[in-house]
């Protein structure tokens, strides 16, 4: 199956270079569709140029802090110079949302 997301231009970027490979989004009804070995097709919010991924696993934890002690900073996009806090990710999700719904790092590979 293959489903659609969009993405800003920095995290969009990373993925076609190959450098973010996790996606972290609230565990939602649209979420909750996506398997292992789906294909996602990212537009970009600026250029809307897209690429497509295959996904790899889906890792679901209960908030965003549990994902971000999982993984490793440059595979959820932040370059080595830079913090990774997963309060980042509170002006997309809020507390509540995460709380409702978990939330998934979705490990993709560029196809």
């Amino acid at each position: 199956m293959k489903h659609n997301m969009k993405l800003n231009d920095e995290p969009f970027n990373q993925i076609k270079e190959g450098t973010k490979t996790i996606e972290m989004r609230l565990f939602d009804e649209k979420r909750q569709l996506l398997k292992e070995n789906d294909l996602i097709e990212f537009t970009n919010r600026t250029t809307l140029e897209t690429i497509n991924v295959k996904i790899i696993k889906l890792h679901k934890f209960a908030s965003f802090a549990d994902l971000y002690n999982y993984f490793d900073k440059t595979s959820l996009g932040y370059r080595e110079d830079e913090e990774a806090n997963y309060r980042d990710m509170e002006k997309y999700y809020s507390k509540e949302e995460q709380e409702k719904y978990g939330v998934v790092g979705i490990e993709i590979q560029l196809i």
